[in-house]
């Protein structure tokens, strides 16, 4: 159920289950293998799969931006209560404009050309073999980050068109933001399927 990328059912309850065991290695296992199999049905997606996808999470972010506000607002509050700095707290705070810049972000990626399968540099062997270079995903990507939400969806949405998965960890002052904006309906989930 998210913008980003879906992961297997399975996979989401083995997530959950060394969640709460706070079992941290099977975490990143069970992560790294949903993401694996994630990013395998990415990697044979089309470009304008990627690109729809992109433009509905765009959509969503727009559409939501009240409840973003509203979290955002609630990990503000606690970063102050815990008496972060002034410029920590900026670089954490959304506003309307900064919520549009993140949906813009995403609709501009959608402008690149399509990365996978873009042949990087060729040349021939003295024995006649002709050697290509070509853009692949490279697979699972992990990103961590500071408490700055918006590098949720730059990151993710980088990943996506790229046909890669990934594996975000924001810092923990941003948590509410960060996982409302991960787990968004994504169109699909709106049509009650998974």
């Amino acid at each position: 159920m998210t913008v980003m990328t879906t992961a297997a059912d399975t996979g989401v309850a083995d997530i959950d289950a060394a969640m709460k065991a706070g079992d941290h290695a099977a975490l990143v296992s069970a992560l790294v293998r949903t993401a694996s199999e994630a990013q395998a049905a990415l990697a044979m997606s089309s470009f304008d799969q990627r690109k729809a996808t992109l433009h509905a999470a765009a959509g969503l972010i727009r559409e939501h931006k009240a409840e973003i506000l509203s979290r955002n607002e609630a990990d503000v509050a606690r970063a102050r209560a815990n008496g972060i700095s002034a410029s920590f707290i900026d670089r954490l705070t959304l506003t309307p404009a900064r919520i549009e810049g993140m949906a813009a972000g995403l609709d501009q990626i959608t402008g690149l050309e399509d990365p996978i399968g873009r042949e990087l540099a060729r040349w021939s062997r003295p024995n006649g073999l002709d050697i290509a270079r070509v853009a692949t995903p490279l697979g699972v990507i992990g990103v961590i980050y500071e408490s700055r939400p918006n590098v949720t969806v730059d990151a993710g949405g980088l990943c996506l068109i790229a046909g890669n998965a990934a594996i975000l960890r924001g810092g923990s002052d941003s948590r509410e933001t960060s996982c409302l904006l991960y787990t968004s309906p994504s169109p699909r989930d709106q049509r009650g399927s998974r």
